[in-house]
């Protein structure tokens, strides 16, 4: 089961964000497994962020690793998103399932703490979207 919420007023694709979640879970094997996903603005992310991992600013996405079949929980700043995808000359689509799929891989225990995690985390998200068509 895939929960998916947005606490925010934008109006966001949440059936991309659906789909993309559900070829992710399938295509790495994690068909039956629950994962939830809430969207929320700027000072709920930065105060999860500063709670969370002692960073009192906005991020654009955390996650939060579950265990047995439950997966985690991914939350999205959907706000920054837009800003991102301004930034990188980037479509807010593309922005979105870039970051949603970075989180999920997040949530199969990949880290980008290090260079070569990050540089790991961005092919294996990269090769992804490229074998999924939305």
């Amino acid at each position: 089961m895939i929960e998916i919420n947005n606490k925010t007023r934008s109006n966001i694709n949440l059936r991309l964000v659906k789909l993309t979640t559900e070829k992710f879970l399938k295509f790495n094997k994690k068909n039956n497994y629950n994962i939830s996903i809430a969207f929320v603005g700027d000072r709920v992310i930065q105060k999860l962020n500063k709670a969370y991992r002692d960073k009192d600013k906005i991020t654009d996405i955390l996650s939060f690793k579950g265990e047995n079949n439950f997966l985690g929980e991914i939350i999205i700043d959907y706000l920054q998103i837009k800003r991102q995808a301004k930034k990188f000359s980037n479509s807010v689509k593309n922005e979105l399932v870039y970051i949603l799929v970075h989180g999920l891989f997040h949530l199969l225990g990949y880290d980008d703490k290090t260079e070569k995690g990050r540089k790991e985390m961005e092919q294996l998200a990269n090769n992804f979207i490229k074998k999924i068509v939305l």
